[in-house]
């Protein structure tokens, strides 16, 4: 089985390490075999394959031979529920207990750094049952997670119109007073839903930060309103999952995702499905929607939850899914849990060039395509330091079925 290891943070305030590390022979999505210098959080210099073995500037805090990896920007993880995360085979009402929550986030966190996800937003519900409990848990994490991963909390509250919403737009105050980043929930659900999505917009403009609405965009409708409400809203507003909009006739889900566009929201889809109902789950069309202009990003949804008891929580998976099962170019599906991923939690850009962060994934394979099929072995970097590494070995017994067989790579040792 492959063995997820996270390295400890440097130092309890998560600074990034002055030291430079050296990546060595790493090939490139463009066929490039190189050597990548970090150093400051950040790609100090990529030169070709031993140029920059000597002569690299401060201390060396060590060398990474990545002969036969590929090293792409790390993916993000823009769709997570920590809270419920890991609870499939629960008995029982779920248990929102501070303690467990936390446990169960961050264990989910870990899951998905060990992916390759360096970044993580996760979906919190507040108000109801859990108060601010579960998401006091979340925040607990991500302090115990500074260094290893970047999470953030997206508050959820259940309603926020008539007289139950006023308790509800009070608390999802107090999670933001608390330090929830973003701002979110479920607009369908309220029996006003245009009203959910004033107060959220409302909010949100109020202290500056984001918004993320869970929708299946069934209603297209509803959803061109809710596009024309939140758009030229800054920092930004995400929609997500719009399953919804794969089962509208194609000339209407066109012209939904002509106004999703002019609206400058973000669709973050799952197509590995879990988030909703099981009569809820789809993946919204995304070669319609990138055709049309809207930035489309690619989340993982549940990860072992009642929502999708299989869950994996791998950026990976859903990039293979929209590949395989949507047609789209492998660069494409990658692009959508990586720098579209990153771009819908208003991260920075990455690539693989001198000057940009050092949030790197390196997959063992020799191509995009190939890694996306058969991608078990891969080790991350975060701001500049390995912080997980994944390996896996597969062994054929010795027989006739394999004497004189001129066995691939990861048939006598380390898989891809």
């Amino acid at each position: 089985m492959p063995d997820s290891q996270p390295q400890p943070p440097h130092s309890s305030s998560g600074q990034t390490d002055r030291a430079t590390l050296l990546l060595c022979g790493a090939r490139l999505a463009d066929g490039r075999t190189v050597d990548v210098r970090l150093g400051g959080g950040r790609i100090e210099a990529v030169g070709t394959a031993g140029s920059l073995a000597t002569g690299a500037p401060g201390a060396l805090a060590g060398k990474v031979d990545l002969d036969g990896y590929l090293l792409l920007p790390a993916p993000a993880e823009p769709h997570a529920h920590g809270d419920t995360a890991l609870t499939a085979d629960e008995g029982g009402p779920l248990t929102y207990d501070t303690e467990e929550v936390q446990r169960r986030a961050t264990e989910a966190a870990l899951l998905q750094l060990g992916h390759g996800a360096t970044a993580v937003r996760s979906h919190v519900r507040v108000g109801h049952v859990q108060g601010l409990d579960a998401l006091a848990a979340m925040l607990q994490a991500r302090r115990s997670l500074r260094g290893l991963a970047e999470l953030t909390a997206v508050a959820m509250p259940r309603l926020l119109t008539g007289v139950a919403g006023a308790d509800g737009l009070a608390i999802l105050r107090d999670a933001v007073e608390m330090g929830a980043s973003v701002v979110g929930g479920c607009p369908d659900a309220d029996p006003d839903p245009t009203g959910y999505v004033e107060a959220i917009l409302e909010l949100a403009s109020e202290h500056g930060c984001p918004v993320d609405l869970h929708t299946d965009g069934a209603d297209p409708a509803r959803l061109a309103r809710l596009a024309a409400m939140a758009g030229g809203l800054r920092p930004g507003v995400t929609l997500g999952p719009c399953g919804g909009l794969a089962r509208l006739p194609s000339q209407t889900a066109s012209r939904t995702a002509d106004q999703l566009a002019a609206a400058g929201v973000t669709v973050v889809c799952l197509p590995q499905g879990g988030c909703g109902t099981v009569e809820q789950r789809g993946t919204a069309p995304v070669r319609l929607l990138r055709a049309a202009g809207v930035r489309v990003a690619a989340g993982s949804g549940a990860l072992r939850d009642v929502s999708n008891p299989v869950g994996r929580g791998d950026p990976l998976e859903a990039a293979y899914l929209l590949a395989s099962r949507y047609g789209l170019r492998p660069e494409d599906a990658y692009d959508t849990v990586s720098c579209a991923a990153r771009a819908a939690l208003g991260l920075p850009e990455v690539r693989v060039e001198a000057g940009f962060p050092a949030e790197l994934l390196a997959v063992r394979g020799d191509g995009l395509a190939g890694a996306l099929s058969l991608a078990y072995s891969r080790i991350v970097v975060h701001r500049g330091r390995v912080v997980a590494r994944t390996s896996a070995v597969r062994e054929y017994c010795n027989s006739a079925a394999t004497a004189g067989l001129d066995l691939p790579r990861q048939g006598r040792g380390e898989l891809s």
